[in-house]
């Protein structure tokens, strides 16, 4: 996996819509980095986006870009149900992998993704940026300094006053198949979870569906239990009055944690209110990018890897799949 320190890693990007694009705008910052090729089904936008990027190479099939460009890394930021088909043909080349989340559309799919990476010995990661965050960091050293006491309880607040968001029309992420907040948001604190606290054993979930079989979820009441014996509650709505309002919060005995909105931190001694911890932003991708490098330098490195990723889907399945499932 050490790729030559004296040359950019080169980078092919599939998708180049919000997230992707973002993601992709990291690669081109980075030093040592470089955005080769890109595809979207969108020729207009491919060839766009590749003009951006100092004339790259541009396609509208994924598999044409992999046969004739020359890269180290690719990139996947498509919806949930192309993953697995895109992913093996990737790792099929010998090239290393860096895909949206969550992992796949299924716990099968998820499974073949992690074993074919891992048998071609290709780095294997997955964009879940929040790690990355300066307020991320400051919430982990809190914990860590044992601000919250024995923890008691975490919660996480998936409160939408409409899904899809109005940035977010497209015409997958409304639906059942493989859309709705439940797989597009809770994947961030699944992962976050198990990767802070535990391992996640047993999950009862009540989820609701509209009456058109082809759209999402609307609500989602869920209880997780970790390892630890400690629960977590999972209260998610969607087409409500109230305004957006996304909420991660620790409960322990001796003080109280929260991330809200992604990048505000709040916390709260014994018997004390929540109130603001002021945190100077950062740039999340480029955190993750450049965790990216290092591993493939051959370096130490934090990333989200596909074995963590399987971990994450098959919670994430138990809960779209609603009863009771011992993990």
């Amino acid at each position: 996996m050490n790729l030559d320190k004296t040359n950019q890693i080169k980078v092919g990007v599939i998708g180049l819509g919000g997230v992707g694009g973002r993601v992709l705008e990291g690669f081109a910052m980075h030093p040592e980095t470089v955005v080769a090729a890109v595809c979207d089904v969108n020729a207009e936008l491919a060839q766009e986006v590749a003009n951006q990027h100092g004339g790259a190479a541009w396609y509208t099939d994924y598999r044409a870009m992999l046969d004739s460009t020359a890269l180290d890394l690719v990139y996947i930021a498509v919806p949930p149900k192309l993953h697995h088909r895109m992913a093996l043909d990737v790792v099929a080349k010998g090239l290393h992998l860096f895909c949206e989340k969550p992992l796949a559309n299924s716990l099968d799919e998820a499974h073949d993704m992690w074993k074919a990476a891992t048998d071609a010995g290709v780095l294997n990661a997955i964009n879940f940026p929040t790690p990355y965050r300066s307020v991320w960091s400051e919430y982990s050293r809190l914990v860590d300094a044992g601000h919250l006491g024995d923890l008691r309880r975490l919660d996480v607040t998936l409160h939408f006053h409409v899904w899809p968001r109005k940035w977010q029309q497209n015409p997958w992420i409304a639906g059942r198949e493989q859309g709705g907040y439940v797989r597009e948001v809770l994947p961030h604190y699944i992962q976050l979870i198990q990767h802070r606290f535990g391992r996640i054993v047993r999950v009862h979930s009540e989820i609701t569906y509209p009456d058109n079989p082809a759209l999402c979820e609307t609500d989602v009441l869920a209880t997780f239990e970790l390892e630890s014996g400690v629960r977590v509650v999972v209260d998610g709505q969607s087409n409500i009055a109230q305004k957006e309002r996304i909420a991660f919060t620790a409960y322990g005995t001796a003080g109280t944690l929260q991330l809200a909105d992604w990048s505000q931190l709040r916390a709260g001694g014994f018997d004390e209110p929540l109130t603001d911890v002021v945190v100077p932003e950062n740039n999340r991708h480029l955190g993750l990018i450049e965790e990216l490098v290092k591993a493939l330098r051959g370096e130490a490195a934090e990333l989200v890897d596909f074995a963590a990723g399987y971990e994450v889907q098959r919670v994430l399945e138990a809960v779209l799949s609603g009863g009771t499932h011992d993990l």
